[in-house]
């Protein structure tokens, strides 16, 4: 098989994807660790974020770049809800809201 594997059961059956939770745990684990890195990996902008806001100062920030980045996480969110693929919603939204706090930082320093 090959693609993405959604939790959305009709395309389980559909599609004769594989069953969730899935029957290996390793394979469980790997899904429950992308919930843990979909929470984790938008916190990386924290340290930006807290220069911009703590320092008051975007010496550095490009503005253009961020704007890009909360642009292109709307497509993979929308993506996320269609197909009901939870770890893509969780990091894409965050992501977005990180990368958008980042812009308007930018812009206001």
């Amino acid at each position: 098989m090959s693609g993405i594997h959604h939790i959305h059961q009709r395309k389980r059956v559909h599609h004769k994807l594989e069953s969730y939770p899935h029957q290996n745990k390793w394979v469980r684990f790997l899904d429950k660790f992308l919930i843990v890195i979909a929470v984790v990996g938008p916190l990386i902008a924290l340290p930006q974020i807290f220069q911009i806001f703590a320092i008051k100062s975007a010496e550095g920030v490009s503005s253009l770049s961020w704007g890009l980045y909360a642009l292109f996480n709307i497509p993979w969110f929308i993506y996320g809800v269609v197909h009901k693929d939870k770890p893509i919603t969780i990091a894409y939204s965050l992501s977005f809201i990180a990368n958008l706090t980042v812009l308007v930082g930018s812009l206001i320093y």
